[in-house]
């Protein structure tokens, strides 16, 4: 299960109600109950996808701890999606991390923080586990090219794979999924075998064979049932070709794409200046894209500041619903337009039950109000 928190929409620029783009992605473990699940409200896992200026002051209006932050990916060096990154890194410092940290960027963001930490005398007292975008993708004698695996404990599993896509300076999409495994005991069957409750169960439960101490041998496979629960979203950078990320979406719950512009917004900008192509998607174009796809679920974000945050079609203000109508034109999934601060929920392990709407991604609120 993963929740999404959006702590920036706006592109380019920001606006009094958007800041500029990054994207956090808390990894949750249902499996987790009582004590253990409220306390992992302030220590789970999660990712930051983006970090656009002001990411930190954003992460301020949440529960986000940077002590839980696990990795960072950067989808491409535009400022509007990196600026953010070493005053970020700098306060995780001040705040005492030590932990190791995994950034996942192109390598010119490597040129950056190695320009700042000179320039600024910034001392960071973790480790950055820089990864190449380009050697991850491209090396030669990479076995697994463009994916990444994290361990985030002994019940989940995290692996992120890389996507090329489309834009004025290489840009990428970024896939993440989650896998959750889960040992149950069947006591049942134990009971049925003349095996009462003992210390025996959780060492069975843990995976370990168990001889008796009359000499039974007891296989951890013939009593534990294995459960993997497996939940996907993949988040693309700036983009103008959907199209690139067709075989990305295999099995994915959740799509987060960039909508710069309505179409005839998009189309007008190109005609005016047939020289410079901004290389953005339009919500219409995303929306046909996710709509050929069959894809149930849909999170457009990214929007141009020359877009107001209310929602009035009849308004000659350009506006939150000349894009949705926009995606809506083409698109018939579940559509939303992300806010700064808004959450959202992805269980890959919701049935869906045909001729239902796909109920596995949920709007749970804004970050501000659950603070």
């Amino acid at each position: 299960m993963l929740q999404l928190t959006f702590l920036g929409t706006s592109a380019g620029v920001p606006t009094k109600q958007r800041n500029v783009t990054a994207l956090a992605i808390e990894c949750l473990n249902p499996y987790l109950s009582g004590s253990n699940q409220q306390q992992s409200k302030k220590s789970r896992p999660w990712l930051l996808i983006d970090c656009g200026e002001g990411t930190q002051q954003q992460l301020l209006h949440t529960k986000l701890s940077l002590h839980q932050l696990t990795a960072i990916c950067i989808t491409h060096v535009h400022g509007d999606h990196c600026y953010g990154l070493p005053g970020l890194l700098a306060s995780a410092a001040m705040s005492g991390r030590t932990a190791p940290l995994i950034l996942i960027a192109p390598k010119a963001i490597s040129k950056l923080l190695d320009a700042v930490i000179l320039a600024t005398e910034l001392h960071l007292p973790f480790a950055i586990d820089f990864m190449a975008i380009e050697d991850l993708l491209y090396q030669p004698n990479n076995e697994n090219k463009g994916q990444v695996s994290i361990s985030l404990d002994k019940q989940q599993q995290l692996a992120i794979d890389i996507h090329p896509l489309s834009h004025r300076v290489p840009s990428y999409g970024f896939g993440i999924t989650q896998t959750i495994s889960r040992r149950t005991l069947n006591t049942d069957k134990l009971l049925a075998a003349g095996i009462p409750a003992s210390k025996v169960w959780g060492r069975l439960q843990q995976g370990e064979d168990v001889i008796t101490e009359d000499g039974k041998q007891l296989r951890a496979a013939d009593y534990v049932d294995n459960d993997e629960q497996r939940t996907r979203v993949v988040v693309a950078g700036d983009n103008d070709m959907p199209s690139l990320l067709a075989s990305a979406l295999q099995d994915t719950d959740l799509l987060v794409h960039e909508a710069t512009y309505t179409n005839e917004v998009l189309t007008k900008i190109q005609a005016k200046n047939p020289d410079f192509d901004p290389m953005h998607s339009s919500a219409q174009r995303v929306g046909k894209f996710a709509q050929d796809m069959s894809l149930p679920n849909l999170i457009l974000t990214h929007f141009s500041a020359r877009y107001q945050r209310f929602d009035n079609p009849d308004s000659t203000t350009p506006n939150m619903a000349h894009i949705r109508l926009d995606a809506k034109s083409v698109y018939h999934g579940n559509l939303w337009l992300a806010a700064d601060f808004a959450q959202y929920r992805v269980d890959g392990a919701v049935e869906v039950v045909e001729g239902q709407a796909d109920s596995r991604v949920q709007y749970v609120g804004s970050a501000r109000d659950s603070k």
